[in-house]
């Protein structure tokens, strides 16, 4: 395969570190290392010197923060986006802005190839390469993990060793991880025995549950058609949102999740999850739909959840089925405005509250007080009706 250039999705951590320096030695040409900032801590300085370091051409740091929050996390919870009823998708959501910005480097670099770190045992190879081949067929993909003869942890040492690239001390981090402004995720290590319990000390972005405070936090969610835009009567741009329901749930001990998932490629894989801003925006979300939507609309929106999910766990972000399914969830949601008051206490997010000028729940025919726009004499009718194909089969079995 002969290619010009490559721009590589660079981590700064010793697998792309390893993939920048044989992309540069078995493809004899330049390559740019792309690092994206989603809102993971990381020292963005190191990661440049340590690009340049490695051989790359050039290392771009992109800051993608904004975009993914306003246009993949905000629109995946528009939806309630869940995958298996607990995933809140923070991996799946980060790739595809990750994809589009490696692509439009690629473009204004000149570059005919894209790279990327992810191995062929899971999701991520199916998310990055089903957005590359839907942005830009044309870009030539190379996934060194498919390739390369470096099959193995201690194979990968021995390369980075050979080549003055510095070797992390695994002992002291034996997990894999990826963070987000949405959730970290955790697997691998002990993790893979799915009987084992995680260590508490593994968590970063909450506090466990029992240690959090004694006392409730109360906090309230102000809605527009869907989209939070406030917190506390504040108005918050995206990522200030998430930040603050960051910090809120994490305080709370809110958003730990431990689940075995079925990955798209076949195989059921154990993950540890922190979305602690994200499970509080959920709840939220949820529960104000529940005064503001039709529910005609709510039953048919629910019941494509599933299938929406799917799409995006499966790398589908960029497919028309996507785009039809998120213009029908955004339509659903232009009713649901308004607040909502939450709970926060000990892991646990309850929605205390909730009101809306579209609100659709009307306290006088709700009362179970005397009221004078409701007949209760009407019910007979409604259930005999909704009762005669039970009467039917009934008299057919006697």
């Amino acid at each position: 395969m002969s290619v010009e250039k490559i721009v590589l999705a660079y981590s700064g951590g010793l697998d792309t570190s390893v993939i920048l320096k044989w992309l540069a030695e078995e493809y004899q040409c330049p390559v740019i290392a792309y690092a994206a900032d989603v809102g993971q801590h990381e020292d963005w300085d190191a990661v440049r010197e340590k690009g340049l370091a490695t051989g790359a051409e050039k290392v771009i740091i992109s800051d993608l923060k904004e975009e993914f929050v306003r246009d993949y996390i905000f629109p995946a919870f528009r939806a309630n986006a869940i995958y298996e009823g607990s995933y809140l998708l923070g991996t799946s959501l980060a790739r595809p802005v990750i994809a589009r910005e490696q692509v439009r480097i690629a473009e204004q670099e000149g570059a005919d190839a894209v790279s990327h770190g992810a191995t062929g045992k899971g999701n991520d190879q199916v998310r990055f390469e089903l957005a590359y081949l839907a942005l830009n067929p044309r870009l030539t993909i190379i996934a060194p993990w498919r390739i390369w003869d470096l099959n193995s942890r201690r194979k990968l040492m021995d390369f980075a060793r050979a080549h003055d690239i510095p070797v992390p001390v695994t002992k002291k981090n034996p997990y894999s991880s990826d963070e987000n402004l949405l959730h970290i995720s955790f697997e691998g290590g002990i993790l893979e025995d799915p009987w084992n319990e995680p260590d508490e000390a593994m968590f970063k972005l909450t506090v466990a549950p029992e240690k959090a405070p004694d006392r409730p936090t109360y906090v309230e969610l102000t809605f527009e058609q869907g989209t939070p835009v406030a917190i506390d009567g504040e108005r918050l741009g995206p990522v200030e949102m998430m930040q603050r329901l960051n910090t809120l749930g994490g305080e709370n001990g809110i958003g730990r999740l431990d689940m075995v998932e079925n990955r798209f490629v076949g195989m059921k894989s154990r993950g540890v999850y922190e979305t602690p801003g994200g499970t509080i925006l959920r709840a939220a979300h949820r529960d104000l739909e529940t005064i503001t939507m039709d529910r005609e609309v709510m039953d048919i929106r629910d019941s494509l959840i599933p299938r929406y999910s799917k799409l995006i766990y499966n790398g589908f972000w960029f497919s028309p089925e996507m785009e039809l399914l998120q213009k029908t969830m955004d339509e659903a949601q232009k009713t649901v405005n308004g607040v909502v008051r939450l709970k926060l206490y000990k892991g646990n997010c309850v929605p205390v509250g909730r009101r809306s000028d579209n609100s659709l729940y009307s306290e006088s025919f709700a009362t179970f007080e005397e009221d004078e726009v409701y007949n209760q004499a009407d019910a007979t009718g409604f259930i005999r009706l909704n009762s005669l194909r039970l009467q039917i089969q009934a008299l057919n079995r006697k």
